[in-house]
Protein backbone atom coordinates (compact mmCIF):
# COMPACT_ATOMS: atom_id res chain seq x y z
CA UNK A 1 0.00 0.00 0.00
CA UNK A 2 1.12 3.48 -0.89
CA UNK A 3 2.25 5.81 2.21
CA UNK A 4 2.10 9.45 0.85
CA UNK A 5 3.97 12.18 3.07
CA UNK A 6 1.90 13.14 6.11
CA UNK A 7 1.03 16.66 6.62
CA UNK A 8 3.89 17.32 8.72
CA UNK A 9 6.21 15.72 6.17
CA UNK A 10 4.79 17.86 3.38
CA UNK A 11 4.88 21.14 6.05
CA UNK A 12 8.90 20.80 6.39
CA UNK A 13 10.04 20.28 3.21
CA UNK A 14 7.67 23.50 1.89
CA UNK A 15 9.23 25.44 4.86
CA UNK A 16 12.63 24.16 4.09
CA UNK A 17 12.21 24.96 0.14
CA UNK A 18 11.10 28.82 0.91
CA UNK A 19 15.14 29.54 2.20
CA UNK A 20 16.79 28.04 -0.94
CA UNK A 21 17.34 29.57 -4.09
CA UNK A 22 17.75 27.72 -7.31
CA UNK A 23 14.49 26.16 -7.74
CA UNK A 24 13.40 26.34 -11.25
CA UNK A 25 10.26 28.60 -10.82
CA UNK A 26 9.34 29.14 -14.46
CA UNK A 27 9.10 25.53 -15.14
CA UNK A 28 6.55 24.78 -12.08
CA UNK A 29 4.33 28.06 -13.24
CA UNK A 30 4.71 26.10 -16.67
CA UNK A 31 2.73 23.80 -15.84
CA UNK A 32 0.84 25.52 -13.30
CA UNK A 33 2.53 23.85 -10.27
CA UNK A 34 3.15 24.74 -6.92
CA UNK A 35 7.09 25.30 -6.36
CA UNK A 36 6.69 24.57 -2.54
CA UNK A 37 6.12 20.71 -2.87
CA UNK A 38 8.15 18.36 -3.36
CA UNK A 39 7.70 15.69 -6.03
CA UNK A 40 8.52 12.49 -4.14
CA UNK A 41 6.32 9.38 -5.43
CA UNK A 42 8.05 7.26 -2.48
CA UNK A 43 5.70 3.78 -3.11
CA UNK A 44 4.51 0.89 -1.09
CA UNK A 45 6.23 0.75 2.44
CA UNK A 46 6.89 -2.98 1.46
CA UNK A 47 8.30 -2.33 -1.70
CA UNK A 48 11.29 -5.08 -2.85
CA UNK A 49 13.55 -2.19 -4.12
CA UNK A 50 13.98 1.54 -3.87
CA UNK A 51 15.49 3.98 -6.70
CA UNK A 52 17.37 6.44 -5.96
CA UNK A 53 18.31 9.43 -7.81
CA UNK A 54 19.60 12.90 -8.39
CA UNK A 55 16.50 15.40 -8.53
CA UNK A 56 13.79 15.98 -10.68
CA UNK A 57 13.49 17.57 -14.43
CA UNK A 58 10.84 19.24 -16.70
CA UNK A 59 8.64 15.95 -16.82
CA UNK A 60 8.60 15.25 -13.18
CA UNK A 61 7.22 18.75 -12.90
CA UNK A 62 4.83 18.63 -15.56
CA UNK A 63 3.21 15.11 -13.93
CA UNK A 64 4.21 15.55 -10.68
CA UNK A 65 5.77 12.28 -10.29
CA UNK A 66 9.17 11.27 -10.37
CA UNK A 67 11.41 9.07 -12.47
CA UNK A 68 8.66 9.88 -15.58
CA UNK A 69 11.43 12.06 -17.76
CA UNK A 70 13.64 10.64 -20.25
CA UNK A 71 16.13 8.77 -17.71
CA UNK A 72 13.29 7.64 -15.84
CA UNK A 73 11.37 6.19 -19.02
CA UNK A 74 14.92 4.21 -19.27
CA UNK A 75 14.75 2.91 -15.80
CA UNK A 76 10.81 2.19 -16.08
CA UNK A 77 11.13 0.27 -19.68
CA UNK A 78 13.83 -1.91 -18.02
CA UNK A 79 11.21 -2.81 -14.96
CA UNK A 80 8.23 -3.34 -17.69
CA UNK A 81 10.64 -5.71 -19.71
CA UNK A 82 12.36 -7.90 -16.56
CA UNK A 83 8.58 -7.92 -15.32
CA UNK A 84 6.81 -8.85 -18.68
CA UNK A 85 9.38 -10.11 -21.47
CA UNK A 86 8.41 -7.38 -23.48
CA UNK A 87 8.85 -4.16 -24.17
CA UNK A 88 6.81 -1.08 -22.61
CA UNK A 89 3.67 -0.12 -24.53
CA UNK A 90 2.64 2.89 -23.70
CA UNK A 91 3.68 6.13 -20.99
CA UNK A 92 0.24 5.01 -18.95
CA UNK A 93 2.34 1.70 -18.32
CA UNK A 94 5.39 3.60 -17.58
CA UNK A 95 3.23 5.28 -14.83
CA UNK A 96 1.63 1.49 -13.73
CA UNK A 97 4.67 -0.30 -13.66
CA UNK A 98 6.66 2.37 -10.92
CA UNK A 99 3.70 1.96 -8.75
CA UNK A 100 4.83 -1.42 -7.01
CA UNK A 101 8.69 0.17 -5.95
CA UNK A 102 9.81 3.33 -3.64
CA UNK A 103 11.27 6.21 -5.42
CA UNK A 104 13.23 9.16 -3.95
CA UNK A 105 15.67 11.53 -4.63
CA UNK A 106 18.72 13.74 -3.09
CA UNK A 107 16.38 17.06 -3.62
CA UNK A 108 12.91 16.49 -4.71
CA UNK A 109 12.57 19.80 -6.59
CA UNK A 110 14.04 20.42 -9.96
CA UNK A 111 17.13 22.98 -10.25
CA UNK A 112 17.16 25.35 -13.04
CA UNK A 113 18.96 24.55 -15.92
CA UNK A 114 19.13 21.10 -15.25
CA UNK A 115 22.15 21.56 -13.09
CA UNK A 116 23.08 19.21 -10.11
CA UNK A 117 22.27 20.73 -6.75
CA UNK A 118 24.83 22.46 -4.95
CA UNK A 119 26.38 20.42 -1.67
CA UNK A 120 25.08 22.94 0.77
CA UNK A 121 21.55 22.34 -0.72
CA UNK A 122 21.72 18.19 -0.24
CA UNK A 123 23.11 19.15 2.64
CA UNK A 124 20.04 20.74 4.12
CA UNK A 125 17.58 18.11 2.58
CA UNK A 126 19.56 14.94 3.73
CA UNK A 127 18.06 14.88 7.71
CA UNK A 128 14.47 15.01 5.39
CA UNK A 129 15.44 12.41 2.70
CA UNK A 130 17.04 10.31 5.18
CA UNK A 131 14.58 10.04 7.47
CA UNK A 132 11.69 9.02 4.30
CA UNK A 133 13.85 6.57 3.69
CA UNK A 134 14.37 5.24 7.10
CA UNK A 135 10.80 5.71 7.92
CA UNK A 136 8.30 5.25 5.18
CA UNK A 137 10.25 2.56 3.97
CA UNK A 138 10.87 -0.99 5.20
CA UNK A 139 13.22 -2.45 2.24
CA UNK A 140 17.13 -3.15 2.21
CA UNK A 141 18.19 -2.35 -1.46
CA UNK A 142 18.51 0.69 -3.49
CA UNK A 143 19.55 1.27 -6.43
CA UNK A 144 21.03 4.43 -7.14
CA UNK A 145 21.84 6.37 -10.87
CA UNK A 146 24.48 8.08 -11.05
CA UNK A 147 27.62 9.29 -8.82
CA UNK A 148 25.59 12.27 -7.23
CA UNK A 149 22.81 9.65 -6.13
CA UNK A 150 25.24 7.54 -4.66
CA UNK A 151 27.71 9.57 -3.08
CA UNK A 152 25.05 11.35 -1.42
CA UNK A 153 24.63 8.50 1.20
CA UNK A 154 28.28 9.28 2.33
CA UNK A 155 26.91 13.40 3.65
CA UNK A 156 26.79 12.76 7.36
CA UNK A 157 29.02 9.94 7.71
CA UNK A 158 32.36 9.33 9.48
CA UNK A 159 35.17 10.13 6.72
CA UNK A 160 36.06 6.43 6.37
CA UNK A 161 32.57 5.85 5.09
CA UNK A 162 32.89 8.77 2.72
CA UNK A 163 36.19 7.61 1.51
CA UNK A 164 35.10 3.96 1.57
CA UNK A 165 32.12 5.59 -1.28
CA UNK A 166 34.52 7.01 -3.11
CA UNK A 167 37.38 4.40 -3.15
CA UNK A 168 34.46 2.00 -4.05
CA UNK A 169 32.60 4.50 -6.96
CA UNK A 170 36.60 3.68 -8.74
CA UNK A 171 36.17 0.17 -8.81
CA UNK A 172 35.81 -1.60 -12.20
CA UNK A 173 32.99 -3.50 -10.74
CA UNK A 174 30.64 -0.73 -9.26
CA UNK A 175 27.18 -1.34 -11.56
CA UNK A 176 27.74 -5.53 -10.32
CA UNK A 177 28.67 -5.10 -6.74
CA UNK A 178 26.95 -3.91 -4.03
CA UNK A 179 28.24 -1.42 -0.43
CA UNK A 180 26.69 -1.83 2.71
CA UNK A 181 25.90 0.93 5.10
CA UNK A 182 23.66 2.05 8.13
CA UNK A 183 21.64 5.51 7.66
CA UNK A 184 19.94 7.12 10.78
CA UNK A 185 17.51 9.87 11.95
CA UNK A 186 18.39 12.83 14.10
CA UNK A 187 16.22 10.87 16.98
CA UNK A 188 18.76 8.08 16.77
CA UNK A 189 16.71 5.45 14.61
CA UNK A 190 18.30 3.87 11.99
CA UNK A 191 18.41 0.71 9.44
CA UNK A 192 21.13 -0.80 7.50
CA UNK A 193 21.01 -0.28 3.66
CA UNK A 194 22.84 -2.04 0.57
CA UNK A 195 23.44 0.02 -2.30
CA UNK A 196 23.56 -1.62 -6.00
CA UNK A 197 24.48 1.61 -8.27
CA UNK A 198 24.16 2.25 -11.82
CA UNK A 199 25.43 4.71 -13.92
CA UNK A 200 23.19 7.53 -14.55
CA UNK A 201 20.47 7.31 -17.00
CA UNK A 202 21.06 10.40 -19.27
CA UNK A 203 22.01 10.29 -22.95
CA UNK A 204 24.43 12.90 -21.96
CA UNK A 205 26.72 9.99 -19.94
CA UNK A 206 27.77 8.64 -23.65
CA UNK A 207 30.17 6.60 -21.88
CA UNK A 208 27.53 4.50 -20.12
CA UNK A 209 24.10 5.15 -21.72
CA UNK A 210 23.97 2.77 -24.27
CA UNK A 211 24.77 -0.19 -21.87
CA UNK A 212 22.39 0.99 -19.42
CA UNK A 213 19.68 -1.33 -20.40
CA UNK A 214 21.87 -4.56 -19.88
CA UNK A 215 23.50 -3.25 -16.66
CA UNK A 216 19.76 -2.55 -15.20
CA UNK A 217 18.60 -6.15 -16.39
CA UNK A 218 21.71 -7.67 -14.16
CA UNK A 219 20.73 -5.82 -11.46
CA UNK A 220 17.00 -6.48 -11.66
CA UNK A 221 18.37 -10.16 -11.77
CA UNK A 222 20.19 -10.44 -9.11
CA UNK A 223 17.87 -8.13 -6.45
CA UNK A 224 14.48 -9.56 -8.15
CA UNK A 225 15.63 -13.29 -8.90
Amino acid sequence: MKRPLSPSQYKAFAELAKQIEGIDEAVYQAFDRDPLEPIIGLGPAAAPLAFFGRDPGREEVRYGVPFIGGGGQLVRRGLYRYLHGADMPDFEASRCVGEGFFWINTVPYKPLGNRAWSMAVKRRFHPLMRQLLIDNWQGRDIVTLGREAFLWFGLDQPREVRQQLEAFWQREDRFTAYFDLELATGTGSGRAFRLHPLPHPSPRNLTWFKRFPELLQVRLQQLLG
